[in-house]
């Protein structure tokens, strides 16, 4: 069955998160070392991303290394970051080529000199295309966004820049990481995990969750398809009855 032609193209998620999972222990089920695992990973990328840019997703978010990963074996850290560089190198003609424009949320000065290179190189030389926005969360933690956030509002407020009494959702949305972005509708993760690990806890709000008990070395374009069919079979409601989703206009949109 051709799962792409069961997709609504008149109800595709603005936005798609994935929370990249299982590359360790698929590798180790096959008697190799994690960074193998990771390396396959990058075919999976590939897929998601292609299927994306078809369908015309406008933005895919895939959590690549979180601030709680730099306290893995630093072997393991070391090979990951390599192999971000020599990734985003190798497919940054590519992403230019079918019209993507990459991006990054996180910590990002935390990141090897050689990755942050690669990776302003790679923002700079796609920031005029106008398809798919590919969003790399690197050296990131939904915790970390949000204390980093309250610590600008802070000083802003101590400047006399912010007015206390003006502080809502809004504002806040302004100094998170994502400001420009749309929130989430839905949410991927892979290896059968059901959490959401600390990832982009303020976006996630009201985005729907697709656990695939695929490693995400195997996960293909098939996957991705089966994840979006089964988020467009949900009601979307937002705290509303489904009675007032047919009379009123629903303002968030993430």
């Amino acid at each position: 069955m051709d799962l792409k032609k069961l997709i609504i193209k008149d109800k595709l998620p603005r936005h798609i998160a994935i929370i990249m999972d299982g590359n360790g222990r698929w590798a180790q089920s096959r008697g190799n070392m994690r960074v193998f695992g990771h390396q396959n990973g990058v075919e999976s990328v590939k897929q998601v991303v292609e299927a994306s840019g078809e369908l015309g997703i406008e933005y895919l978010t895939l959590y690549a290394f979180s601030t709680e990963n730099w306290n893995r074996p630093r072997a393991e850290v070391d090979a990951l970051m390599g192999l971000m560089v020599k990734t985003i190198e190798a497919q940054t003609e590519s992403l230019h080529e079918n019209n993507v424009r990459l991006t990054a949320i996180g910590e990002l000065d935390d990141l090897p000199p050689a990755v942050k290179k690669q990776l302003q190189n790679a923002m700079d030389y796609t920031s005029g295309n106008t398809g798919l926005n590919l969003v790399l969360a690197l050296s990131y933690s939904g915790r970390w966004e949000i204390t980093s956030a309250l610590k600008t509002i802070i000083e802003e407020i101590q400047k006399g820049n912010v007015d206390p009494g003006t502080i809502d959702t809004c504002l806040i949305e302004t100094y998170l990481n994502t400001s420009n972005i749309p929130d989430p509708e839905l949410l991927i993760r892979t290896s059968g995990e059901r959490r959401i690990s600390n990832f982009m806890l303020w976006q996630l709000a009201y985005t729907e969750l697709y656990f695939s008990q695929v490693l995400w070395p195997d996960f293909r374009k098939k996957d991705f398809y089966e994840a979006i069919i089964d988020f467009q079979r949900r009601d979307r409601r937002f705290g509303r009855i489904k009675e007032q989703l047919g009379t009123e206009t629903v303002k968030y949109q993430g």
